[in-house]
């Protein structure tokens, strides 16, 4: 298999908390993939393991890209991204008092990103047009949805592979919710992308998910596609509203 990510048993925390407790989960090449749960179960924490953020205390993640198998849990930051991982993560982080265009230019730093950085550019132009109108304003000056379509093209400059998005319906209007979701459906047909994205809001995740895991309290309590998350009785219960 071309690129597939596997979490193997994973434990991980911050100090003397442990926050994931024996994680387990697989995305395949080409999938959508999400993870669901409330704020505090564990989702940024694990996509902060993936990206090299948070060291696990035991445990495996094993991707792998072009036929080539990395240990994720023995690689920095930066090797990661090279290997062709990017995170857009919550809250966006994006360079405030830069603009749009910087702030798109510094998302191609990976080596492999340079020779085609305007190409990329125009990719993201193409599924962002409100970045091209808006290339030279201030990122911190735009709408919340405009700073999320920025923190995606960024990431799409760098050229992954594998894309982790962490909350992208965080701060956004509902209708902002819709679109964005829409757009990252688009970022992964153009961009041939496998995507393991971290999600609250279930109805908008179901949009685009191939698969999906449910973490409550660091473990993973549901697993299944699409269909067998909407029959799921704690799905129900944490989603929808009702059980059984």
């Amino acid at each position: 298999m071309a690129i597939e990510i596997v979490v193997n048993d994973l434990c991980a925390g911050y100090g003397q908390v442990t926050v994931l407790r024996g994680v387990s989960l697989r995305v395949a090449e080409a999938e959508t993939v999400v993870l669901l749960g409330t704020n505090g179960n564990g989702k940024s924490t694990l996509m902060k393991s993936l990206i090299g953020l948070v060291r696990p205390t035991s445990g495996r993640i094993e991707v792998t890209i072009d036929g080539q198998r990395l240990d994720l849990t023995r690689m920095t930051t930066e090797s990661i991204v090279n290997s062709g991982i990017a995170l857009v993560p919550e809250g966006r982080h994006l360079f405030p008092k830069l603009t749009v265009a910087a702030n798109l230019k510094l998302g191609a730093y990976r080596t492999q990103a340079r020779a085609d950085a305007e190409r990329t550019l125009a990719q993201v132009f193409e599924v962002f047009p409100r970045l091209k109108e808006r290339r030279e304003q201030l990122a911190g000056s735009m709408s919340g949805g405009e700073q999320q379509m920025l923190a995606l093209g960024r990431a799409l400059m760098s050229k992954p592979r594998i894309l982790l998005i962490d909350e992208p319906s965080t701060g956004l209007a509902p209708i902002l919710v819709r679109h964005v979701i829409d757009q990252i459906r688009e970022l992964k047909r153009m961009a041939g992308l496998t995507v393991l994205m971290a999600e609250q809001n279930f109805t908008q995740a179901m949009r685009v998910a191939d698969r999906g895991y449910l973490i409550v309290h660091g473990e993973i309590a549901v697993e299944g596609t699409t269909e067998e998350l909407y029959s799921s009785d704690l799905i129900k219960q944490y989603y929808l509203g009702r059980q059984g």
